[in-house]
């Protein structure tokens, strides 16, 4: 194998990867309209928390502090996926409708590859617009430092984690077209529940015990809950090693979900004519 051949596929991936943050870029409207939004959601998390604390000092075990950090942290952990793909019309659901699922299946990137580089382009460019906010965030006192060292690094750790299971989630959701033709009504489901579940809404802790529980058997949250506790102090460092491995569970049994039904949907799929 040359050295051209070898360093192929890097070059292939990038130029999948960047496809929609780069029409993002190239539009400043929506740069202006996702920087207006995510500024407002922080300044509306962040007035809502601590009017929610004004006569108090601690509620469910997080005092003011732990919950507008775990507020806005999850306000700009939901922008990592917030990039809209539709208005490329490069969405699963709507490559099934136009009949044009096919040349995935025939280019050269197998189309489980194509997902996944269109997914990394995707949640990088998401990446960019938190981590930056974060920055902002922290300059003007709107959010604390982790709880210690070891938290904030657990915390990206997990953070990494909790991204990959909901990447394999909405990979589930959208490989259910194949077989239903439409997905919306189950993407909506997934987006409420992932809300809810992952504690986007608020922290679980101040929700009933029936609740936490039934959260606590599914992956949900993995995505969010799990990082943003160790961030704030409220999951202990003695507990990661627990917690990681969950998430890693969760990782490999989605993992394999999602390649059976690849498979499966490759079945489906038929080209005529050349």
């Amino acid at each position: 194998m040359t050295a051209t051949a070898a360093e192929a596929p890097l070059p292939r991936a990038w130029r999948t990867a960047r496809i929609t943050p780069l029409a993002e870029v190239l539009a400043p409207g929506r740069i202006a309209a996702t920087a207006v939004r995510l500024g407002l959601q922080v300044f509306l998390v962040t007035c809502l928390w601590r009017a929610l604390y004004a006569n108090t000092h601690s509620s469910a075990g997080l005092v003011k502090e732990q919950a507008v950090s775990y507020a806005v942290l999850a306000a700009l952990a939901v922008r990592i996926r917030g990039l809209d793909r539709a208005a490329g019309r490069d969405m699963m659901i709507q490559h099934i409708q136009y009949g044009t699922i096919v040349y995935w299946f025939l280019r050269p990137v197998p189309p489980q590859r194509y997902y996944l580089y269109r997914a990394l382009g995707d949640q990088a460019y998401g990446f960019a617009w938190a981590g930056a906010a974060y920055v902002l965030c922290r300059l003007t006192g709107v959010l604390e430092p982790p709880a210690s060292a070891g938290a904030g690094a657990a915390f990206a750790v997990s953070l990494l984690l909790g991204q990959i299971v909901l990447y394999y989630l909405t990979l589930l959701i959208d490989l259910l077209c194949f077989w239903t033709i439409q997905n919306n009504s189950a993407l909506l489901i997934l987006l409420f529940a992932q809300n809810l579940l992952s504690g986007a809404y608020a922290p679980l802790w101040f929700f009933p015990g029936w609740f936490v529980a039934m959260s606590a058997v599914l992956p949900f949250q993995s995505t969010l809950n799990v990082p943003l506790s160790l961030y704030i102090g409220r999951i202990p460092l003695s507990d990661l090693p627990a917690q990681l491995a969950v998430q890693a569970v969760w990782v490999l049994l989605l993992a394999l979900l999602t390649r059976l039904l690849w498979r499966r949907a490759a079945a489906r799929v038929v080209s005529q004519g050349g």
